[in-house]
């Protein structure tokens, strides 16, 4: 399996896993929504808790260029060392939620 098609699957994974142990019950769910063709994965929580509307991405990955970039993180767990764990190397995974100039100290990805 060539590195992209690892890196999709290690993805989906994820978030299906993250999905499952959805805290929040009730007529909430948590959705994913894979797109292959623009390397676009999210999770998104939906519902409602009594009369509030509940719409949130909690997480926001990408492919680009066969690295993996976090773009949003809500969830209390740390993306980077699941993804790490899950054998992506250091130098494919990028904070895109992080500013430019600041990526170079997280020793990670940097784009």
């Amino acid at each position: 399996m060539d590195k992209l098609a690892q890196y999709r699957q290690i993805i989906q994974e994820l978030l299906l896993e993250y999905a499952a142990g959805n805290p929040l019950g009730g007529e909430i769910e948590s959705q994913t929504v894979f797109d292959q063709q623009t390397d676009r994965y999210l999770l998104v929580d939906l519902g409602w808790k009594g009369q509030r509307r509940i719409y949130s991405c909690l997480i926001h990955l990408e492919i680009r260029g066969e690295k993996i970039w976090i773009q949003r993180n809500q969830t209390d767990c740390s993306l980077t060392d699941e993804l790490l764990a899950k054998g992506v190397l250091k130098e494919d995974i990028v904070l895109g939620l992080q500013p430019t100039e600041l990526r170079k100290y997280t020793g990670l990805g940097v784009i």
